[in-house]
């Protein structure tokens, strides 16, 4: 053994290791990172002893609790598996038995909170396979693969059962906020026996006054029909938001589907189309102006786009002009798309305001959330392969959320070493 205890006090201990350096200089590394961690384990068993008891007759919940006796454990850290004997307790009736040591450390199945964390932050980033491989190349760790996952969803479900008791604090950000933007969209993900089904994405983005992005918060829920935890999820965060930014300019922004209105205009003073969705149905009308040159169809899509972006009512403009071209003799593919950029401009133009939103430096795409498709779903749901089922989904989806919303992970953790696990986990 590399590692020897030379000294102990009340609430701490003094660790000796060797290290042999006795060959190139990558094998010494390795033989430190083997003696840290072995020094690592053996601190940590010495940190558990200090959550167990001496043994004596305890109380939960107004219940008496005596102990069965000191049992061996081995738990899983982030420098080895430490193995101690720690109490176990259960009433006189039977049931369910109780173990002081793992409530008061923390622990999460048979993990330390340290390791919990480090095993469901690389979780959130990566398929299980690679976090095996992860951990064995880096860490000096090999853990079977069923136990991560076992481990993430432990702390997926904790996420989970928190998430509308806890609330989390903003990030101290650089410059005072003037808007916060409201973005909702879907991105699909195969599910097993249902095939693709749409992943609803939310992002609240916070603007200073020059429409300089200072922070987002992400929100997502696995393929659900109603779309009920996902809106539920999505209030819940506008809500506490406005408790601290009461007198920011609240800003909708998401393509034209119905339901992301329905969700949006009541949370919202302002909404605005994605600019380039709209830019997209202009696209077709440009073949129907100019069918034969595609030099002439990019001149007529710039100054539309120019004139949409920048003219005062413009946007009527716009839809003024393109009613003129149904006299044109039109194929039947060409009609069709005009009559659904007619239909659009017609249902949307209360939320093309494009020109106001530019001077105001107020954001008109939904880049942000469209941006939050590919990162909170697609890089890391939709790899090659992948099928998912609902409750694995909404695992992922949850730690990965909490990991990108910058310093809410960290929160987290704060929170449950601070209230301890959730029990309804």
């Amino acid at each position: 053994m590399s590692s020897t205890i030379i000294s102990r006090k009340k609430e701490s201990i003094t660790i000796q290791i060797t290290v042999d350096f006795s060959k190139s200089m990558l094998k010494s590394e390795e033989a430190i990172l083997e003696a840290l961690n072995e020094a690592g384990t053996v601190a940590t068993e010495e940190a558990l002893k200090q959550f167990d008891t001496d043994g004596n007759e305890i109380e939960v919940n107004g219940q008496k609790y005596t102990s069965k006796g000191s049992e061996p454990k081995a738990y899983q850290t982030p420098y080895g598996e430490a193995n101690i004997a720690r109490h176990v307790y259960q009433n006189s009736s039977g049931g369910q038995t109780y173990c002081p040591l793992e409530i008061d450390g923390r622990v999460v199945v048979t993990s330390t909170p340290r390791f919990s964390k480090m095993v469901s932050n690389k979780y959130a980033t990566m398929p299980s396979t690679r976090v095996c491989a992860d951990l064995a190349d880096n860490h000096g760790r090999k853990v079977a693969r069923s136990y991560l996952q076992n481990l993430s969803e432990a702390v997926g479900k904790c996420v989970q059962a928190v998430e509308y008791r806890w609330h989390y604090a903003i990030p101290e950000l650089a410059k005072e906020v003037a808007t916060i933007g409201i973005g909702v969209d879907g991105a699909n993900l195969f599910l097993n026996q249902e095939g693709y089904r749409e992943t609803m994405i939310g992002t609240i983005s916070f603007y200073d006054k020059k429409g300089e992005r200072l922070h987002t918060i992400y929100q997502a829920s696995a393929p659900e029909y109603g779309k009920a935890t996902f809106w539920g999820r999505m209030t819940k965060e506008i809500h506490d938001v406005k408790k601290i930014y009461p007198e920011a300019n609240y800003i909708g922004i998401a393509d034209g589907a119905k339901d992301n209105w329905s969700f949006l205009e009541p949370h919202t003073s302002t909404q605005i189309l994605d600019f380039y969705h709209t830019t997209v149905y202009l696209e077709a009308v440009a073949t129907a102006v100019h069918p034969c040159s595609e030099a002439l169809q990019q001149t007529w899509l710039d100054e539309q786009c120019h004139k949409l972006k920048h003219v005062d009512n413009g946007a009527s403009e716009i839809l003024k002009e393109i009613k003129t071209f149904r006299s044109n003799k039109l194929g039947k593919d060409v009609k069709e798309k005009l009559e659904g950029t007619i239909t659009y401009f017609e249902n949307h133009l209360h939320q093309m305001d494009y020109p106001q939103s530019v001077r105001n430096n107020l954001p008109i795409g939904s880049g942000v959330t469209e941006a939050a498709c590919k990162t909170v779903v697609k890089q890391r749901l939709c790899q090659s392969g992948m099928r998912w089922k609902e409750v694995g989904a909404s695992i992922v989806l949850g730690l990965r959320t909490l990991v990108l919303t910058t310093e809410r992970f960290l929160q987290f953790w704060d929170k449950i070493s601070r209230y301890g696990l959730p029990q309804n986990a």
